[in-house]
């Protein structure tokens, strides 16, 4: 059964305290997650009890919700590690060494406050299938009723608050232990999010002359003007302060932009692209191949296909890419948006480990960023996000279809035209991308004006 009513490309995420994300809700949540990690066990409710982790970014809503799926959880006999306030990356992290049965964050990731989500992770800490997805949903949906135990055999709630200094002792030891970024001025936004204490942390042990901005969280100022949503913020500071590189955290920290010494804000497409590089000299990326997603510069596969690579793509989401990887063995990966997944240290998106990584290959190489990035040379690519009313299938929308069939006849084999619901707001994304920008300009304005008026409320103002 794979039939989706919350789930999204990123997990469950709402509008808090609004129906689906109430505390009620968490508290079924918890006790579907519970079920899961007995049925993964294959066996009875005898012996250890499941254990599942617990973490959350600084969302007020998010100790209200944390707290409903721990009594949920516990109350269908397993035992709960809340870890606090931890990057998603670390939770992921944290799931396989504490020998976890699942992994939940509460987060909402880049978007503003007022929403929060709920995000799982398997025991290798890996996203789960959407086998496993539509298996909660069961629960979710009321279709089964998910575990009740006896008193005696509730589990038990651990605050274990103290794993922020394990995940930080696991990221250090993924930057070589004879060097250090005591030659780097480093400005890191943090978004206010999850990763105000964490980042901070790691790039200061590790020797950095480091400024830090928007890290005094407050329950309402995550991702509020700040972070990876709005770079022009680090930029300004990157320059004002004359620094090497900017960095800057979303939410939950699972993703990470990047900013040279000029100013110039860097996104996924060119982290990949130099980690890329780097990892093909030193002998590190089978068959010289990464994974990217649907919406990922056409540039990066010409940059592989020199080396005898190739990008392999999927859709959108950093699980998806995920998925690719483990199924290929690819060892790099990742979104235009930051997300990065190295394999060799984590089995999820990291910001602050891609971070490290980029600033170990500027002191091994003795190379500004805005050097590094010039390796990848981009197709123009033009976006619009388009507000809809409605999320019918875009090939039964004549005028769509009609429209992106035409345009994709005179791009021909020199660009593409890529059109998707947001999994977590009602917007359809746009992409055109081609060789020509005044001309994928002109056609993306084209494309979002009829979307705009058939699934938009009549609106075509693009």
């Amino acid at each position: 059964m794979n039939e989706r009513s919350f789930f999204g490309t990123d997990g469950i995420r709402g509008r808090a305290n609004e129906p689906p994300l109430t505390v009620d809700f968490a508290l079924l949540v918890g006790k579907a997650a519970a079920t899961l990690a007995w049925e993964g066990r294959g066996e009875s409710k005898e012996g250890r009890k499941p254990r599942i982790l617990l973490g959350r970014d600084t969302r007020l809503s998010g100790q209200a919700l944390v707290s409903a799926i721990a009594a949920g959880a516990t109350s269908s006999g397993a035992d709960v590690f809340e870890l606090g306030v931890l990057p998603t990356p670390a939770v992921a992290l944290l799931a396989n060494s504490m020998r976890a049965d699942l992994a939940i964050v509460v987060t909402a990731s880049h978007n503003p406050f007022e929403d929060n989500g709920i995000k799982f992770f398997n025991n290798e800490g890996r996203k789960l299938s959407d086998e496993l997805e539509a298996r909660i949903e069961v629960f979710l949906r009321g279709e089964e009723k998910p575990c009740r135990v006896s008193a005696a055999k509730m589990g038990r709630m651990y605050d274990l608050s103290s794993a922020s200094d394990r995940y930080v002792e696991i990221i250090l030891r993924t930057f070589p232990r004879e060097k250090s970024l005591e030659d780097l001025r480093v400005v890191l936004d943090c978004a206010n999010g999850a990763a105000s204490r964490t980042s901070p942390q790691i790039l200061e042990e590790l020797g950095a002359n480091l400024t830090v901005l928007n890290a005094r969280p407050d329950g309402t100022n995550i991702n509020r003007k700040c972070g990876s949503n709005f770079p022009e913020v680090l930029a300004h500071e990157v320059c004002r302060l004359q620094a090497d590189v900017g960095i800057a955290h979303d939410g939950d920290a699972d993703r990470v932009v990047l900013v040279d010494e000029k100013g110039t804000v860097l996104d996924g497409d060119e982290i990949l692209a130099i980690a890329a590089l780097n990892m093909i000299e030193r002998g590190k990326l089978p068959g010289n191949s990464i994974v990217a997603t649907v919406m990922s510069n056409f540039g990066l596969d010409e940059l592989l296909e020199r080396y005898g690579g190739k990008v392999w793509r999927t859709n959108v989401g950093d699980r998806f890419v995920a998925e690719e990887m483990f199924a290929r063995g690819i060892m790099l990966g990742g979104e235009q948006s930051g997300h990065i997944l190295f394999r060799e240290f984590s089995p999820t998106g990291d910001g602050i480990l891609t971070a490290l990584q980029i600033l170990r290959i500027m002191i091994e190489k003795g190379e500004s960023l805005s050097s590094l990035r010039k390796c990848l040379i981009k197709f123009p690519q033009v976006r619009r996000d388009i507000p809809v009313v409605s999320r019918p299938a875009f090939e039964t929308v004549p005028e769509i279809t009609t429209i992106i069939n035409k345009i994709e006849k005179e791009l021909s084999d020199k660009g593409r035209v890529l059109l998707r619901y947001s999994g977590t707001e009602n917007l359809a994304r746009l992409l055109v991308e081609g060789r020509d920008k005044d001309r994928i300009e002109s056609y993306a304005n084209e494309i979002a004006a009829i979307v705009g008026r058939c699934l938009g409320g009549g609106r075509g103002d693009f």
